[in-house]
């Protein structure tokens, strides 16, 4: 296994958990991109373990350009930030696994034995929540009630024709729509059907004669 961190601290830490299981023996480290690349190369370890923030450059630059130099080792992303950006970037970049920092030491290490065993593949603790997240509809998530004001507006109809369509108050249609425009971050009702054209949030489906609520 291969080190890379610019950080002392963590690569000692990681170098004692992993050698503690008996399972794994650091055959080296490096604190950049350069080094990192190098060692890789010259030693053939099954893994490397790579930060994203280095010292001379991005980690993930590096697994990418380990995944075309070595098509067969294992490379592990390890990052500060846990956010969904960097692990779509790691899995883009061609790296077996990410995990992190923060992540339990166990957690890293059964990580480590998939990125071995599955150099090709990609996981990650929250890969299928961030899937979730990322194919999720862009925009102003709109209420039921909101996406039927929606539709009433772009049939042309004025807050006294919501009013009556849905049987409330002209005090409540006006309250409807105006937090419906400020929802789409427009300045007025008719800005606010072209934003929602922009966004695809029009359907003429979305409401039906005698919806109404209280």
């Amino acid at each position: 296994m291969l080190l890379v961190d610019d950080h002392d601290l963590i690569r000692r830490g990681l170098r004692h958990a992993f050698e503690r299981t008996g399972q794994f023996d650091v055959v080296g480290e490096a604190s950049g991109v350069a080094d990192g690349i190098r060692l890789a190369v010259m030693l053939r370890p099954d893994v490397v373990i790579m930060d994203v923030q280095l010292s001379d450059g991005s980690g993930l630059d590096a697994a990418g350009a380990l995944r075309e130099a070595l098509p067969g080792i294992g490379i592990v992303v390890l990052s500060t930030w846990g956010d969904d950006d960097v692990l779509f970037a790691a899995m883009e970049a061609g790296a077996s696994a990410f995990v992190p920092k923060a992540a339990p030491v166990a957690e890293v290490i059964n990580v480590v034995r998939y990125a071995a065993s599955a150099p090709t593949s990609f996981t990650a603790a929250d890969l299928a929540e961030a899937m979730k997240r990322r194919l999720a509809p862009k925009g102003p998530q709109l209420t039921e009630p909101e996406r039927l004001v929606l539709g009433l507006l772009a049939d042309g109809l004025s807050v006294a024709g919501i009013a009556r369509h849905l049987y409330v108050s002209h005090s409540t249609a006006k309250q409807l729509v105006a937090r419906l425009v400020e929802k789409l971050g427009a300045a007025n009702r008719t800005q606010a059907l072209m934003v929602a054209l922009r966004l695809g949030l029009l359907q003429h489906d979305t409401h039906q004669t005698g919806d109404h609520f209280g």
